[in-house]
């Protein structure tokens, strides 16, 4: 399951710390209703009337360089809705699909299961004890966060989800990992192929024929 709060980018827009709380994913209705993938646990904290967000959105996209405000929130047939001032229609609301919001964030004020990059950077990377790499930086894509961890010569990409980096223990400068095989080493059958091809041996199954 993916942490519902998110990594908190810093210096991200003239050295102010934001979160990022939403996803906009569909228009909904023909009055400038929008559909919202959530990141955040407080969307009515953060949606509330009058809340102003920054759009992250492609270059070419009317709306880059701009922000949007909070008109009214709404969950309707279990789906959390936002409208924003000035767009009234369907046609407004498509413009803005796939853009993500992001809200200026006090440090005092990160919420629970969300960090700063800064404190992400540079914690050990353990798998039962076993320290397996550092983290060396934050990527930050719409779906999810990956944890760049430097692991011998190779930098692995770890999606930073619950159910991969169940625990980050700032204080104690590691986050615990519960990996998939394969992400910090080369399965079995894998190493075994590799080892085939330099030799030029074949399988067992290519000998019998």
């Amino acid at each position: 399951m993916s942490r519902t709060t998110d990594v908190v980018p810093q210096d991200r827009n003239q050295g102010k710390n934001q979160l990022r709380v939403g996803r906009l994913v569909k228009a909904h209705g023909l009055k400038g209703g929008l559909k919202l993938e959530l990141y955040t646990d407080n969307p009515e904290r953060r949606f509330v009337t009058g809340a102003e967000f920054t759009l992250q959105v492609p270059e070419a996209s009317p709306w880059h360089g701009k922000t949007v405000t909070v008109r009214e929130y709404r969950v309707m047939n279990g789906n959390p809705v936002v409208f924003f001032d000035d767009v009234d229609d369907r046609s407004g609301a498509d413009s803005l699909v796939r853009a993500i919001l992001w809200i200026d964030q006090d440090v005092e004020e990160v919420e629970d299961d969300a960090w700063f990059d800064h404190q992400l950077v540079g914690l050990d990377v353990v798998r039962d004890d076993v320290v397996l790499g550092r983290v060396m930086r934050v990527e930050h894509f719409p779906a999810q966060d990956l944890l760049i961890v430097k692991a011998g010569d190779r930098e692995v990409m770890v999606p930073f989800v619950k159910a991969i980096v169940p625990t980050v223990d700032v204080a104690a400068g590691r986050v615990i990992v519960t990996p998939p095989p394969g992400l910090f080493e080369e399965l079995p059958d894998a190493a075994n192929d590799a080892a085939d091809d330099e030799t030029g041996e074949s399988s067992d199954a290519d000998a019998a024929e």
